[in-house]
């Protein structure tokens, strides 16, 4: 993070991913629980731009198993087009979600400046479902198909160009929920997936050594998609979608911490901060202290 001297933050109030309320509240809980004075403190400029405007109004509708597909596509272009704005004034974009399927527009705007840009995600799910294979019809399931090209022509075409990002710069760590056609998907593409037998198995320090070794070779930066129900619902209740025998609050922060000493990381959001289903905020103080190891808070 060395190079950064100014945060960039903006807010992505967006619940149309899915069905459950509450996750568009996710920017304000991080807000609330210190996020501002906390990114400070380890001495950096930090710019707030607030929250992008979302329509609250959700259709619900669906189109050809898409819901919430007109919202959505709207939502992605305006993000899109600010964190570009964000990228073209060299600082680091921090975006606060919000549902998972605002990494549409996020990533769109940082490939404006990365040709070849590399991607942590960092979840329980590996959100490379599509309208043919998604249970649910939820966009927050597809985004990573999306940025691969695969998808809602116009979810796909963000930014006017696709694919956003090729299989082999993803590292999809965390995964324990997957579906049958996600599971052939990564096949197929080759894609670089530590689930969390890996985890137990290897251990977080290899895990992390191996991928930052792996996208440190083939990228121009790398760009950490982090959402929250990626930990344990121990340390992280306040989700949509909690899935036990997640990455353990401690486990977490090694993990950023190694990546904040790589200095790889050029860009990061963190997603699925649902308050209404959180215990006194306690899901939005594990985001914002994973976000300050991130930028290089250490213990001594």
């Amino acid at each position: 993070m060395k190079n950064f001297k100014q945060v960039s933050i903006i807010g992505v109030p967006m619940d149309l991913g899915q069905k459950r309320r509450g996750v568009d509240m996710g920017p304000s809980a991080m807000r609330y629980a210190g996020l501002i004075e906390e990114v400070e403190a380890l001495g950096y400029e930090v710019k707030d731009f607030g929250d992008i405007s979302i329509n609250r109004s959700r259709s619900d509708t669906e189109e050809g198993n898409l819901r919430n597909l007109k919202e959505v596509i709207h939502a992605s272009n305006v993000l899109q087009q600010e964190v570009e704005k964000i990228e073209d004034n060299g600082n680091f974009p921090l975006i606060l979600g919000g549902d998972h399927s605002i990494s549409i527009g996020s990533i769109a705007g940082l490939c404006k400046r990365h040709e070849n840009l590399g991607v942590i995600w960092y979840d329980a799910h590996v959100d490379l479902n599509c309208a043919e294979t998604s249970p649910s019809g939820n966009i927050h399931g597809m985004p990573l198909a999306v940025n691969l090209g695969i998808g809602h022509p116009e979810l796909t075409n963000i930014g006017g160009f696709l694919p956003k990002i090729k299989p082999e710069n993803i590292v999809i760590v965390g995964a324990r929920s997957i579906d049958e056609g996600e599971r052939e998907l990564i096949k197929e593409k080759g894609i670089k997936v530590y689930t969390m037998h890996e985890i137990d198995r290897m251990g977080m320090t290899r895990v992390m050594e191996e991928t930052i070794e792996y996208l440190s070779s083939r990228t121009d930066g790398v760009h950490l998609s982090l959402d929250l129900d990626g930990i344990d619902p121990t340390d992280a209740p306040g989700v949509g979608t909690p899935v036990l025998g997640g990455i353990t609050y401690r486990e977490s922060h090694l993990a950023l911490e190694m990546l904040a000493e790589s200095e790889i990381i050029t860009s990061a959001e963190f997603v699925e901060v649902n308050p209404i289903l959180d215990n006194r905020n306690q899901t939005a103080n594990v985001a914002v202290a994973l976000i300050t190891s991130l930028l290089g808070k250490k213990l001594l």
